[in-house]
Formats: structure tokens, sequence, C-alpha cells
């Protein structure tokens, strides 16, 4: 990396989630302008999330995409390769998921899988991991020369931080799916991941497909950054819109929509 970007030793003070939630919105509706654009346009995007175990990219991902159509932004987090996936040049299964004309795509983890987690698990060899090393750069130079925008996310947390997260899945029972066995390995494996990430931003920034790094201790303050962040990527036009009318109902007629309850199976009211 040409300059590192620390976590800021500032921000001290919560956001307040009256303040959060105006900002959210306000870069929501920003979100949406984006969408009419990219679609009138026939713009082709990636967006590339990556980063520390709990670092917050499922949830920043959520806020991106909570409020705009997944016909224009679409998400692509893809399950461990198949056998047969296994067999085909690393990262095929990844571009059958590139966008066409008007469409953004979010890679919730990406071919990068390769450089991070298998190199730390030993999932692949010293020779894959290399190669694949090697062979990133030339390919996301290809994808920028066909006239997508690459962008490329890594959201880092402190080792303290990461710490009270896991914790929290262990006692929240809404959250405890979360932690799976290779969170566990990542936990031990700290430093392992760190050096992994090194060499990867160290042979994978580039001009043409820069990495930029997203303090995520604060997860709100890391979704709006980031969001505001993307945003200013793209120099969208708000696009003109009719106005809608909704017209009239048709004359009522003899069908009775409200049938009697007695016909009907009813869920139980129970709050």
């Amino acid at each position: 990396m040409k300059k590192e970007v620390k976590h800021p030793a500032d921000l001290t003070e919560k956001l307040s989630k009256k303040d959060y939630e105006a900002e959210i919105a306000k870069l929501q509706g920003e979100l949406v302008k984006l969408q009419y654009w990219v679609k009138a346009q026939g713009l082709k995007t990636i967006v590339v999330f990556e980063g520390r175990d709990a670092a917050g990219k499922g949830g920043t991902i959520k806020r991106i995409t909570e409020r705009v159509s997944p016909r224009v932004f679409r998400v692509v987090a893809l399950p461990t390769p198949s056998e047969r996936e296994k067999t085909q040049m690393y990262i095929q299964r990844y571009i059958q998921h590139f966008p066409a004309a008007g469409e953004v795509v979010i890679f919730d983890r990406s071919w990068y899988n390769r450089v991070g987690v298998e190199r730390v698990m030993n999932f692949c060899t010293e020779e894959d991991y290399v190669r694949t090393l090697q062979y990133i750069p030339i390919v996301e130079r290809a994808i920028t020369e066909s006239g997508i925008l690459l962008v490329k996310y890594w959201l880092d947390t402190s080792i303290e931080e990461q710490e009270k997260r896991f914790k929290d899945r262990i006692d929240d029972p809404r959250k405890i799916w979360k932690l799976s066995p290779m969170d566990i390995e990542s936990y031990q494996r700290w430093y392992d991941y760190s050096r992994a990430r090194d060499a990867m931003l160290e042979a994978t920034d580039k001009d043409y497909a820069p990495w930029y790094i997203v303090p995520a201790n604060d997860k709100k303050r890391a979704r709006l950054n980031c969001i505001s962040h993307f945003l200013s990527l793209i120099p969208y036009e708000e696009m003109p819109k009719e106005k809608v009318n909704l017209g009239k109902r048709h004359l009522k007629d003899c069908y009775d929509d409200q049938l009697s309850p007695e016909k009907r199976h009813f869920i139980p009211q129970r709050y």
C-alpha cells in the first residue's frame, strides 16, 4: 500500500442512533438516484468486500442494498466450491456473476479467498497461492479495461474489537449462527491473517484497481463512510422522473373480496 490507513483514535464518541438513521436514510436515497443513473447509462460496476471476520461486511452490504432494486444491485456470496468447480480456473466461478450493462454486483468475499483464508488455512498449495497473487492484477486490469468499474474495500478492525464481537455472538442467540469454525480459526490465527493481508495489499493495490481501507471499529461510522465513499466514485446525476398517478379504481361489481373468516386460515394473533 502507498498509504497506511490507521484506525482514527479521536472517534471515541458514539454516533447517536438518531443521527445515524438520519444519515443512512440520506445516503440510501442517493443510492436510489445512483441506481436510476446506472441503469440509464448502462454502467457496469463490481464492488468487492473483504476484511477481517466480524468486521461488518454483511451489515454494510445490507445497508447498501436494502432500499435499492436487487435487479440492479446484486449480491454474490458463493459457497464452498463444488468438486467440479475445484477443477476450474480459480476465478472462473466468479466471472459468470460479473455485471451486464446497468448492474452493480457486490461480492461478499471474492477471488481473494485464495490469498486470504485458503492461504492461512493451507487449503491451497504454495504454488497455487503464488500463481493467484500474480494473475489477480492481470485479470483486474482486463476487468477495468473492459469498461467495468472495480471497487475493492477492506474492512478492518482491531484485535480487541474482533474479540468483543465474537464474544457477543456467543452470548446472543440471534448471532450465534454467525460464529463458524472458520471464525474460531481466524481468531486464533490473527497474525497469520495479518501477514496474508499485507502480502495481498502489496501485490494487488494498483492504480486501476486500488484497495480502499475502511476502519470498522465503529460499525455505524464504517457503513456511513463506506457508502459515502462509494457514491463519490461515480459522477451520477438525478434522473428526471415521470409523475406517478394511481388513477381510479374500477367501479365495484358483485364480487365480494371480504369473504367470511370461517372460510380462511388466519394465523393466531399473539401480539
